[in-house]
């Protein structure tokens, strides 16, 4: 196979504008800043807004009395424009940071900006170049970067984790985390932990094998790389062949960013489907550690415990969602996670003991999980071409976008979508960077709807849900004042009473929601910013609103100044 060569650019992006090409220096932000994020709720300092990843803010300027008045502040206008990297449409999924009045947030397309989060003014600009012929499975995306030491990290596209200056914009540094001509990609949010940048891969739809990777934050050096499917000889190895490949090529991507415990020096990672997807017989076992939350040292990358959620999975089921902490009333340390095949699972965090699982969707025929969280399959693509119906389908009662925690109301709001896939199994022989999945997949186009569910993680109760004709493809925040924030496929931006999801406020942003919204303070006036551009995957998720109106805008809400 021919060298990938970087041909470089012909001028900098940046020079293609008339931006200033730097923004206000910010005081340093570094670990322990980050670990205590909860004292400066002015500031969005890290991709879940805290290493817990509640996604919950104390600001309650906006409130339940407030948010009628709610409207635009300013809007920014990413411009995507031109040919696009990969064969899939690209998508606006950011979550936006805000560092002392400066936003940091990434767009499709390896894009950076940094922005005056009171004016949307923009500040400096930065492209990171891939090649057009990229291999990605679900879409030019990039959920976020990271702010920390003075720099921005993102990583890109083909697998480079890159260092920007975080006033010019201006590489330091950029080292190589994955091999694009093989499929591996890059798409999840970096995030900073003691002194190192962490960072999974993507690509297992092109049966890659996984791995989760720590860089020194000021050298891009790396410290080391946890493989999610274990070689032979190592633990794990079991649950896969003992001879040929399978294990080379199985998957389990950490294509989301990893949630955090500073106490227990544990990264909560979740890993995606084994490869390929939907034809088990090539990979018999149960595919450690693949559709698992896997628990790994910060310190040394190695794996502390973890848990499997679908053994041996024949629906990619991927369960690299958010892994969200929480402690109980006794203060037992809990890890919730609302998975792709329907079920919520609530683990204690400090060994990975199963404390409680429910169903969090309506509809479940994959199979059934047990209370004590026996597996048991019972509808799945086992014979070549004959087609097979199965709730949820592969995107998932629940996608990567997020589900939030408020510590008021002791609630999860939870983004759900009921949509179901027929497979049919077509065997394939691998080829490198080439689809494997295994099987012809259909998702339903007119039998779907969605909804956002409050669910009370320590007794599995559905105290509301606010339902919507479409699948919830978008995650939610909530906040002190009482709030819970979802944006819908159709452009609908509402904010939803966390104490009974009446719908409080809407505004319609003109293209559909599938990012992660955030919220901040300046000089004591409170924002609401999300990215707004339909796309990626839609064909996975909701293909009924395939020709539905693409955009790229980040809106940000603000109250009437007095």
């Amino acid at each position: 196979m021919t060298d990938y060569v970087d041909a470089g650019e012909a001028i900098p992006f940046a020079q293609l504008s008339n931006v200033k090409g730097s923004a206000p220096a910010t005081t340093n932000v570094d670990y322990e800043r980050i670990r205590a994020a909860t004292s400066e709720p002015e500031n969005w300092l890290t991709y879940y807004g805290t290493y817990d990843g509640q996604r919950y803010s104390t600001l309650d300027q906006i409130n339940k009395d407030t948010v009628r008045r709610l409207s635009p502040a300013w809007v920014f206008q990413a411009g995507a424009v031109g040919m696009q990297s990969g064969a899939s449409t690209y998508s606006f999924e950011a979550s936006p940071l805000v560092v002392e009045g400066i936003m940091y947030v990434s767009g499709p397309d390896g894009r950076v900006w940094a922005i005056d989060a009171k004016t949307g003014e923009e500040l400096w600009r930065y492209k990171a170049n891939s090649p057009y012929d990229v291999s990605l499975c679900c879409g030019n995306v990039n959920r976020g970067v990271a702010v920390g030491h003075g720099k921005v990290y993102m990583y890109t596209l083909n697998a480079h984790i890159i260092a920007l200056d975080a006033t010019t914009g201006v590489k330091v540094w950029d080292t190589v985390n994955g091999d694009v001509r093989a499929g591996e990609s890059g798409s999840a949010a970096p995030l900073i932990a003691k002194d190192m940048v962490i960072v999974g891969s993507a690509g297992g739809e092109f049966g890659v094998r996984g791995h989760l990777d720590a860089f020194d934050a000021q050298t891009g050096e790396r410290r080391w790389r946890r493989y999610m499917v274990p070689k032979p000889g190592e633990p794990g190895s079991e649950t896969w062949p003992d001879d040929g490949e399978a294990w080379q090529r199985g998957g389990a991507n950490c294509w989301v960013t990893p949630t955090y415990d500073p106490e227990l020096e544990l990264l909560f990672q979740g890993t995606g489907n084994p490869a390929p997807d939907f034809d088990g017989a090539v990979r018999p076992g149960d595919n450690l550690y693949t559709d698992s939350t896997v628990a790994v040292d910060v310190n040394t990358g190695e794996i502390r415990w973890h848990y499997q959620f679908t053994p041996h999975d024949l629906w990619d089921y991927d369960s690299t969602m958010e892994n969200l902490l929480f402690d109980a009333p006794n203060g037992r340390k809990l890890l919730a996670h609302a998975d792709k095949n329907g079920y919520f699972f609530v683990l204690d965090r400090t060994n990975g003991e199963l404390v409680r699982v429910f169903p969090f969707v309506d509809r479940i025929t994959w199979g059934e999980i047990a209370p004590d969280g026996t597996v048991t399959p019972k509808v799945y693509p086992d014979e070549e071409g004959v087609p097979v119906h199965f709730w949820p389908g592969p995107a998932g009662g629940k996608e990567w976008t997020h589900m939030s925690y408020n510590p008021q109301t002791g609630l999860i709001y939870i983004p759900v979508q009921e949509v179901g896939a027929t497979a049919t199994r077509r065997r394939r022989e691998f080829r490198e960077s080439i689809p494997y999945w295994g099987a012809g997949v259909a998702v339903d186009i007119e039998d779907f709807y969605g909804f956002v569910s409050a669910v009370d993680p320590l007794t599995g109760e559905e105290k509301w849900r606010w339902r919507n004709e479409y699948p919830m493809c978008a995650s939610t925040l909530t906040t002190a004042g009482g709030l819970v924030f979802q944006g819908t496929p159709t452009g609908e931006f509402v904010a939803l009473d966390a104490a009974t999801g009446e719908k409080l406020w809407s505004f319609q942003c003109g293209s559909g929601h599938h990012s992660s919204p955030s919220t901040f303070s300046v000089d004591g006036r409170q924002y609401i910013a999300v990215p707004t551009g339909w796309g990626g995957w839609i064909e996975g998720f909701l293909p009924g609103l395939l020709g539905a109106a693409a955009g790229d805008a980040l809106f940000c809400f603000a109250l009437p100044e007095a």
